[in-house]
């Protein structure tokens, strides 16, 4: 009786754990996407570090309108960004977002950086993932 007690008790506990993940999404770790095709997949979250070049120390004050307007491009190539923290120390700002691929991702935060106001940080890349990634800088 105690086993079959213990084994109903469990087996409650499992389906109660379900149900409370299936109400809260935010409790998984990753991201499903619906494709266009309808199939799920998984779009990968990056997070980069940011630091402002003098230029962009200088121009501080206008940095929510250009990461808006970054934001808004990177959208156009399947990038959404899901957060853009401003930060006091080594990096100035924490963006974390999602991205189809490595090369999409590097693509959109090098568009950023060529505009002169920000470095930001990643992987390491080969030159032929370099010319991937060049190819789809929007």
């Amino acid at each position: 009786m105690k086993i079959e007690k213990a084994g109903l008790i469990l087996a409650l506990c499992f389906f109660g754990a379900a149900l409370c993940y299936a109400r809260d999404p935010q409790m998984s770790t990753s991201k499903l996407n619906k494709s266009k095709s309808g199939t799920e997949k998984i779009k990968p979250t990056y997070i980069s570090l940011v630091q402002f070049t003098d230029k962009g120390i200088q121009g501080a004050k206008q940095t929510t309108q250009r990461v808006a307007a970054w934001a808004a491009k990177a959208q156009s190539i399947g990038v959404t960004i899901k957060q853009m923290y401003w930060t006091l120390g080594q990096y100035d700002q924490v963006c974390v977002f999602e991205a189809p691929d490595d090369e999409t991702a590097a693509s959109v935060l090098l568009a950023a950086d060529m505009l002169g106001n920000i470095r930001s940080q990643m992987r390491a890349f080969t030159a032929s993932e370099m010319e991937k990634i060049l190819a789809k800088v929007p």
